[in-house]
């Protein structure tokens, strides 16, 4: 019995570090927001983890729709504008210092993987104009789709869709559409590799392929 409450009392703080702690400290943070947010359009819909540091940049109203077993890390922030739109879907997860800006809409399906430090932005800085500058000039705006299962890895910038099961090395920059069950890296990202049903690689690949190239 003594052996029994010497264990519990040593395993306390991990339980309540690791488990009950940060989920009450999540919903803390759940109520905040949607306190501090009566202006705009937030919803979880199901259970959600929401770490240290998440915030939204809503003063203006805006749409934040979030799916059950969202879990979102340390650090993340969306900063969404009076028409902006994010919704994300049932399962993806948010590691380490994720930001969202949207003015338009931003759609992320489900099960998708965001890793550290990652952007997704649904709009550029025009800066052509000499006679302006750069932040007087505004932006051109795009929606964004990111589907089901797409993986987007460590320090990418993403500016384009990704397609379902897409994967995106480390350090990308992604400025075009990338296909789904597409390996796509670099600055700017491009197809690298394929891993889907037979005949729907990307052209630039299948091209390599029918070439004898790797």
């Amino acid at each position: 019995m003594l052996g029994r409450a010497r264990r519990f009392a040593r395993d306390l703080p991990r339980r309540i570090g690791y488990g009950r702690g940060p989920m009450l400290m999540s919903t803390l943070r759940r109520w905040w927001v949607l306190f501090r947010h009566p202006h705009a359009t937030i919803r979880f819909e199901g259970p959600v983890y929401l770490g240290p540091g998440f915030s939204l940049h809503m003063p203006s109203g805006g749409e934040f729709i979030v799916g059950p077993g969202v879990e979102f890390r340390r650090g993340f922030r969306a900063e969404v504008g009076p028409q902006g739109r994010v919704t994300i879907g049932a399962g993806s997860v948010f590691t380490y210092y994720v930001l969202i800006q949207c003015s338009t809409t931003i759609e992320i399906g489900e099960r998708a993987m965001f890793g550290q430090s990652t952007i997704v932005v649904d709009g550029n800085h025009r800066f052509r104009d000499l006679t302006k500058p750069m932040l007087a000039q505004g932006y051109d705006f795009r929606a964004i789709h990111i589907a089901d299962d797409a993986t987007i890895t460590t320090k990418c910038t993403i500016i384009a869709d990704v397609g379902q099961r897409a994967f995106i090395g480390a350090n990308s920059v992604v400025l075009r559409d990338i296909p789904a069950f597409t390996v796509a890296a670099g600055i700017p990202a491009k197809p690298i590799d394929y891993f889907g049903p037979p005949g729907s690689e990307p052209a630039e690949l299948a091209a390599r392929s029918g070439d004898g190239g790797p």
